[in-house]
């Protein structure tokens, strides 16, 4: 059983930063596709971001409109773990943060936006952006 712990989260003021960590245990992390998902209160789960696995040709990532230029996703299969940089944070990203993991062998080398394509998600973590 593949098992996603998000840590990080907390308050920060507007403008400010906070860097999000997600560590799979079990499985093999290299090979799945991997995102982030946001939820506020009252609102529907949302896309942030992913990342594809490592391949011939690279890395991808993918971004909501919402955050792009803001946000960066990142990866280390060293240590099972993918990352959510995130700068000139606003009060409208305050929501619970989840991590996820898509398995599938035509999800992982793409850079997923459905919630429906990963199969494994953690428990979350608060990001609250607050003067």
């Amino acid at each position: 059983q593949v098992h996603l712990g998000e840590s990080g989260g907390g308050l920060v003021q507007p403008g400010g930063s906070l860097r999000l960590s997600c560590v799979v245990s079990e499985g093999t992390f290299r090979s799945y596709a991997m995102g982030w998902f946001r939820q506020a209160s009252g609102e529907e789960r949302e896309f942030v971001a992913s990342v594809s696995t490592t391949s011939w040709s690279g890395i991808s990532s993918a971004y909501a409109d919402s955050v792009k230029g803001r946000f960066t996703i990142s990866r280390d299969n060293a240590k099972n773990t993918v990352y959510l940089q995130m700068n000139s944070l606003k009060a409208e990203d305050t929501a619970v943060y989840y991590c996820a993991a898509a398995t599938s062998s035509r999800a992982r080398t793409s850079t997923p936006r459905a919630a429906g394509e990963y199969d494994y998600w953690g428990q979350g973590t608060q990001v609250t952006v607050s003067s």
